[in-house]
């Protein structure tokens, strides 16, 4: 491995922004992508197509910081979001192929860390489905925070091993102690990570055998596969390898493994505590900063390309009177759509959520239907949000009868 300096990394130049990153602290941050009109909501149901038309926009402007490789929306106003437990709807887990990877996960964290009888602390928890999980298969008792829990699913709100908070965590909860720190899918909405990361690690202490868990977007996929569709307000930081391993070794933990899962597209960080405090690994992070650099110049080099692809594509259906859907009406399907600014070429949303049909997509307005729906319609193109459900996706149109052209973002 050749050492490179960690204090003169490989840099991206491009327009300066007067902020210091979140991640690491240092200035120098420079602008790389940005997006006007964003919803500041992508998961909310939607029950009108003018509430859906009208609803609050935001600005998205990447910055990039070329010390530690953090990527975050430096526009993002967290008082605009609204996490509440009556309109918040983003479970997975309608999905057979989701499902299956959630499952899989438990079990083999369960295997690994010898969770069984053990206690485990999940942030951003959603409606407690990976703690039913662990309490299921390792029998373990578990605390589970979120602003959105609502008690919605039987098999958490009924496990007398549970007992679940309906709030942010945060530094008024830091004496709830546990054998195993998870958090999933979180990370992402946070826009102080270090702040963030320092609260888990006091709340630690000297535990010294306690192990977190972190699973995140993995950021890099989105740069390399110049997913646009990936980018929305919400999510106001974007971890690659080189940042995430960045931010848990500057704030007290050492690094036991990271990889990605469920086709590239999840990033996780497994660590311990360390007693020796902050230690980045230099070596080791400048070999991941060089990579995520040329990530960084190949996404903005060529997203533009990108979006006119799609943009061609749904002009040439709507010219031949073609008839095209999106499946998948989560933040991907709202991202895609109101960054090309879709309007007719796309009838419907097509979701396997019932909670969601007969709802409207944020800031486009398009109405969000069952798979059902398209045995009457008939689609010429179904655009699949995610590639990793083609297969199911196909499944479901044999079922229905829908002879109609599949096509992943």
């Amino acid at each position: 491995m050749t050492t490179k300096n960690l204090d003169a990394p490989v840099r991206i130049d491009g327009e300066a922004i007067d902020a210091a990153c979140p991640n690491c602290g240092h200035a120098g941050m420079v602008n790389i992508y940005e997006m006007n009109g964003a919803p500041v909501h992508s998961v909310l149901l939607m029950e009108s197509r003018e509430e859906a038309l009208s609803y609050p926009q935001g600005e998205i402007h990447l910055g990039y910081c070329n010390h530690c490789g953090f990527v975050g929306n430096m526009a993002f106003q967290p008082e605009v979001q609204e996490y509440t437990q009556k309109k918040y709807e983003s479970t997975q887990a309608y999905s057979p192929t989701f499902n299956t990877f959630h499952r899989n996960l438990a079990q083999r964290l369960i295997d690994r860390y010898d969770l069984t009888g053990k206690t485990v602390l999940e942030i951003g928890c959603g409606q407690g489905e990976f703690l039913a999980l662990l309490s299921q298969l390792g029998n373990v008792r578990g605390y589970g925070f979120d602003p959105a829990y609502d008690g919605r699913v039987p098999e958490a709100a009924n496990d007398p091993n549970l007992t679940f908070i309906d709030d942010f965590y945060g530094e008024q909860y830091t004496d709830y102690h546990a054998d195993f720190v998870c958090c999933k899918m979180t990370l992402e909405h946070i826009p102080d990570t270090a702040n963030f990361v320092r609260t888990v690690r006091r709340s630690i202490g000297d535990r010294l055998d306690t192990t977190v868990f972190f699973q995140i977007p993995n950021g890099a996929y989105v740069l390399r596969d110049l997913a646009f569709w990936d980018i929305y307000y919400e999510h106001c930081t974007y971890f690659t390898p080189a940042s995430l391993r960045y931010l848990f070794e500057d704030n007290g933990f050492e690094v036991l493994g990271m990889a990605t899962e469920y086709d590239d597209q999840y990033l996780m960080i497994e660590a311990r505590p360390s007693a020796a405090g902050a230690n980045v690994n230099r070596a080791i992070h400048a070999e991941l900063l060089a990579q995520t650099a040329a990530d960084v110049r190949y996404f903005v080099d060529n997203v533009p390309v990108k979006q006119a692809y799609w943009r061609k594509i749904l002009d040439d259906l709507q010219a031949g009177g073609k008839r095209a859907v999106i499946w998948g009406s989560g933040s991907k399907g709202v991202a895609f759509l109101t960054t090309l600014g879709v309007g007719d070429a796309i009838g419907y949303a097509v979701d396997i959520n019932p909670n969601k049909h007969g709802t409207f997509m944020a800031g486009t307005g398009h109405e969000i239907v069952g798979p059902d729906f398209l045995i009457d319609y008939q689609p010429d193109l179904v655009i699949v949000m995610n590639p990793i459900y083609v297969d199911e996706i196909q499944r479901d149109l044999d079922r229905l009868g829908v002879d109609a052209t599949l096509m992943a973002v």
